[in-house]
């Protein structure tokens, strides 16, 4: 079984790691701007990079140091990245406002929905048929790929910009995470092919901003990351979280993360330039990675065994 590890950030390099070991196997330098976010496809062959306004697709298994292809067409700072299950597209949302889907054959835009406002997150529902991205201006929205239209606008909170949504691989939960540092968690039932939304609970995960919220592949954890130092992992109840473990020893904010496909491990970014593997049992850091001259901001981990 492979594991594949990439964490980047404000160095302007992309750094591969033998996630037992701790050492760095490739780096590929990202000369032109900072890295926001990493994605590895399902099938580990490719990573995508989401730059200033570009997003860049490197081959994993090759020691090219030049992405195989770009793709261009956002005019801020993109935000999030994430590929269909089969990696025919690839969905980005950036700072200009828009949530765009790209053919990841050619690098070709085939859809382009506009928020109106600068779009911090996006992920794809486990159904691969609907998007669900997030705001400056404090919206969630529900994309219908079939329908090609908004179908769901949700307010949290009135103009309280949403960092960060995560979906259950079941597709029965949405939770959001705001700059207060409150969750949002709604139920999601398909009935038939029409998503309903049904507000389950909200509770204070931080005091100081969110950056990252990230249902476990078992949903039985949800983790959060934060400005405060620190990340949390709590434990999934339909209608109560409660805390299980508090992540102490980072330095600086907590950017991002990433579960093992068990559950059982978390890997963290930071600003104090280094990511850390954690074993969630016993709230260890088994590993540190280090070699990023600068904040590490995302992380992506993709050990599911081979199909």
């Amino acid at each position: 079984m492979s594991v594949i590890m990439a964490t980047a950030g404000y160095d302007h390099t992309i750094r591969f790691w033998e996630a037992l070991s701790g050492i760095c196997s490739r780096t590929i330098q990202h000369t032109d701007s900072q890295v926001n976010r990493l994605c590895i496809s399902p099938d580990k062959r490719f990573l995508a990079a989401a730059g200033h306004t570009t997003v860049r697709l490197y081959d994993i298994k090759s020691s090219n140091p030049n992405p195989i292809l770009q793709f261009e067409g956002h005019t801020n700072n993109v935000t999030g990245v994430g590929f269909h299950c089969e990696g025919k597209w690839m969905v980005t949302s950036s700072e200009d406002g828009t949530v765009k889907i790209w053919d990841t054959r050619s690098g070709v835009v085939q859809r382009d929905y506009p928020h109106g406002s600068p779009v911090n997150d996006v992920v794809i529902h486990p159904n691969q048929g609907e998007l669900i991205s997030c705001d400056q201006a404090g919206n969630v929205r529900i994309w219908d790929l079939g329908e090609n239209k908004c179908t769901h606008q949700l307010i949290p909170e009135d103009d309280v910009p949403v960092r960060s949504v995560t979906v259950a691989t079941d597709g029965s939960m949405l939770v959001a995470g705001n700059n207060l540092g409150n969750c949002y968690v709604w139920r999601m039932i398909q009935n038939r092919d029409v998503t309903q939304l049904m507000p389950v609970t909200k509770f204070q995960a931080h005091t100081k901003y969110i950056t990252r919220v990230l249902l476990s592949p078992d949903v039985r954890h949800l983790a959060t990351c934060s400005a405060d130092h620190t990340a949390k992992i709590w434990s999934v109840d339909e209608k109560k979280f409660t805390l299980e473990t508090t992540l102490h020893g980072h330095q600086r904010w907590v950017w991002d993360c990433a579960f093992s496909a068990d559950s059982a491990y978390l890997v963290t970014a930071c600003s104090d330039h280094f990511a850390r593997l954690w074993e969630l049992s016993n709230q260890q850091i088994i590993r540190q990675y280090n070699g990023h001259h600068r904040g590490a901001v995302c992380v992506a981990l993709n050990d599911y065994s081979e199909r």
